[in-house]
């Protein structure tokens, strides 16, 4: 799917912006999606959210995504880290107000994946305000080396969004 195509299937489900497209093709799977209230304190002294808690939303949809799959940090195991990540601000979110996070996951390969989240308001779902990811890879901690992704963990990592769904750890 082209970006062309993918902007297509963006407003086709409703979804507007320069972003907006990106994240809705390329056969990326929707793996999780969430509310994030925007604080007091993640603004700056330009009136707007700070470039730097843009990142922080789309960690908190990261991380609670790796909870609900079970991915618990162990030290002496393995798990998934991420090594870049990267975001494309297309509006400024203002307090008061709720990110609507959704994230998607594409690219699964051997030991690594990628993560593509698009930031919305619940005031103004169809309006991406910013769109980024990053990729992860699973490592196992004590050897500090990419490992091999288990097949649970594939198989988590592949499971679309299911609002209802608890996940049961690995």
């Amino acid at each position: 799917m082209d970006a062309v195509d993918a902007m297509a299937a963006s407003q086709e489900a409703g979804v507007t912006g320069e972003g907006a497209g990106e994240a809705a093709g390329g056969g990326r799977i929707l793996v999780m999606r969430m509310e994030i209230p925007i604080r007091w304190g993640d603004m700056d002294a330009m009136g707007h959210v700070n470039n730097t808690t843009y990142f922080r939303y789309m960690e908190q949809i990261r991380i609670s995504w790796f909870d609900a799959l079970g991915f618990a940090p162990d030290p002496n195991g393995e798990g998934p880290v991420i090594v870049n990540a990267h975001c494309t601000f297309q509006r400024e979110l203002v307090y008061p107000g709720t990110v609507l996070a959704t994230q998607y996951v594409s690219d699964i390969g051997r030991s690594s994946w990628q993560t593509w989240i698009t930031l919305s308001r619940t005031d103004d779902p169809r309006t991406v305000y910013a769109h980024g990811g990053a990729k992860c890879v699973w490592v196992d901690y004590p050897k500090r080396r990419s490992a091999p992704l288990p097949d649970a963990a594939r198989e988590a990592i592949q499971r679309p969004f299911d609002p209802d769904a608890v996940a049961a750890p690995l």
